[in-house]
């Protein structure tokens, strides 16, 4: 019975989380990247704040894994984030009827989510080349206060991060 429980749980955990898919150019030696910074216009569909606590999240991360940001760098980095509306599941539904005739209507309940896909794009400063990207995609409240972005994007940023080939996996 026990070993049902845990089954159910990793199942239910395992269909939770949120998977952070890579590209990269098997090519080139990733090692050899060792200074970055930011493109001017990174973040594009991100405002200002959100910028900020995103490249807050990245300069954290690259800086407690040995890189250096400078302004002539190895490579640049570049963030998108794309929103889109996920449609309500959870409802409870009213119904009224009489002699064959009804009305009904369902009404939601919890905040309303949308669905965050967030994407790290490193390019070669030299070449202006792709050669590593990261995209986590994630159901997020369209209403967040301040302090909870700011950890969801620490918290997504070390998950995107921690599939670089070069970066020591951590679980922050």
């Amino acid at each position: 019975m026990k070993f049902l429980k845990f089954l159910i749980v990793v199942f239910l955990f395992g269909c939770s989380s949120s998977k952070v898919m890579t590209d990269y150019d098997k090519t080139i030696d990733l090692s050899k990247f060792k200074s970055y910074n930011f493109y001017e216009d990174i973040g594009k569909g991100l405002n200002e704040l959100d910028v900020k606590r995103v490249t807050s999240a990245l300069d954290s991360v690259l800086i407690s894994s040995g890189f250096k940001k400078q302004d002539t760098s190895d490579f640049l980095i570049n963030v998108i984030v794309n929103y889109s509306e996920l449609q309500t599941t959870n409802t409870i539904s009213i119904g009224f009827g009489n002699g064959g005739i009804g009305v009904g209507g369902g009404i939601p309940i919890g905040g309303k989510k949308i669905n965050e896909e967030l994407i790290v794009e490193f390019v070669n400063a030299k070449t202006n080349t792709l050669f590593w990207e990261g995209v986590l995609n994630s159901k997020v409240s369209e209403k967040r206060k301040p302090e909870t972005k700011t950890n969801h994007y620490k918290k997504v940023i070390q998950q995107i991060l921690n599939e670089y080939p070069v970066i020591k996996k951590t679980s922050k």
